[in-house]
């Protein structure tokens, strides 16, 4: 994390454990459109530095085998807003395109009766993600009723 100048704390990136670097930069650029920043290409020494813009976003090492597991303590999950639920809706059909697995069918809210909502789903080494949008959602029952959406899928 970084302190901007203001004071307020942001966050600086986000290192995700991968089992195969190929795979995970052609998924995490289709969907989400991140350029390379950095790569190390060194046998047993595989990384990626992803970004937009110039700014590092995530960083992708390869040095994990197995699936990602929701069971043992670590990363929930990892979200990424966007303006509107029309990109959410552009997304969710790059992930079906993908064959991505989703939590829940389409867009639902966060919580109940909630404008804000998204879509839920995992990368192809099952960690799970989110992108959603501040206002848009339809404000339905939310599919985990008396807890926010993204706590419990």
């Amino acid at each position: 994390m970084t302190v901007a100048p203001d004071g307020k704390l942001t966050t600086g990136h986000i290192g995700l454990n991968v089992t195969d670097l190929d795979r995970s930069l052609a998924f995490y650029g289709t969907v989400f459109g991140f350029e390379v920043m950095a790569e190390g290409k060194e046998d047993g020494r595989r990384w990626a530095f992803l970004g937009r813009d110039g700014q590092l976003l995530v960083t992708l090492w390869q040095q994990s085998e197995g699936a990602f597991s929701p069971s043992t303590p670590g990363l929930h999950h990892l979200s990424f807003q966007v303006e509107t639920m029309d990109e959410v809706n552009a997304k969710a059909d790059v992930l079906r395109e993908l064959g991505a697995e989703f939590s829940y069918d389409g867009v639902v809210p966060h919580g109940e009766n909630g404008e804000s909502g998204g879509i839920f789903f995992t990368d192809p080494d099952g960690i799970r993600l989110e992108i959603y949008a501040p206002t848009g959602a339809d404000p339905a029952d939310a599919p985990v009723a008396g807890a926010p959406t993204c706590g419990f899928f």
